[in-house]
């Protein structure tokens, strides 16, 4: 008796939860904060339409989220939303996705310079956090430094 109880109540809970996520999805609210963990590092830019050295890095981050090992997501600094986002993003030229602020998850505060760059491991950790603007090769020096490092050994030092 007692095991047939306890299937109910398992299809209970389960059916909650369904519901739960249903009510969810059909509000157009995330379930869950942004994946960070995966096969690819990840980099989260925070940015502004009224941040000149903003506009200036988006190319760079544009080109770094094609690589296939990086994904590139922006924050709207202005916790802008909706339209004015879209027309924000469209503005500047972005090609990744924005996400809502993911600070208080990764446990890091807010930014209080623009632009910050996060740059998260495929295990979900934070190994930089980048303030001023940045360049594909900056990003990569963080996510690849036996590269930066090779590059930097085989410039030729000018000898005086």
């Amino acid at each position: 008796m007692r095991q047939v109880r306890k299937r109910q109540g398992d299809m209970r809970s389960l059916q909650h939860v369904l519901t739960t996520f249903v009510l969810i999805a059909l509000a157009g609210c995330s379930a869950s904060e942004p994946p960070f963990q995966g096969d690819s590092w990840t980099v989260v830019n925070y940015w502004a339409v009224w941040c000149k050295p903003c506009r200036e890095e988006i190319p760079e981050l544009n080109e770094l989220n094609k690589s296939a090992d990086v994904q590139v997501f922006g924050v709207n600094f202005d916790r802008k939303t909706g339209e004015a986002l879209a027309v924000d993003s469209k503005t500047l030229g972005l090609e990744f996705t924005n996400i809502d602020d993911p600070s208080q998850s990764l446990g890091v505060e807010r930014p209080s310079v623009l632009p910050t760059t996060l740059v998260i491991n495929p295990e979900g950790e934070i190994e930089a956090v980048l303030a001023g603007p940045q360049t594909a090769a900056t990003i990569l020096a963080v996510i690849k430094p036996d590269l930066a490092l090779t590059a930097v050994d085989e410039t030729p030092l000018n000898e005086t």
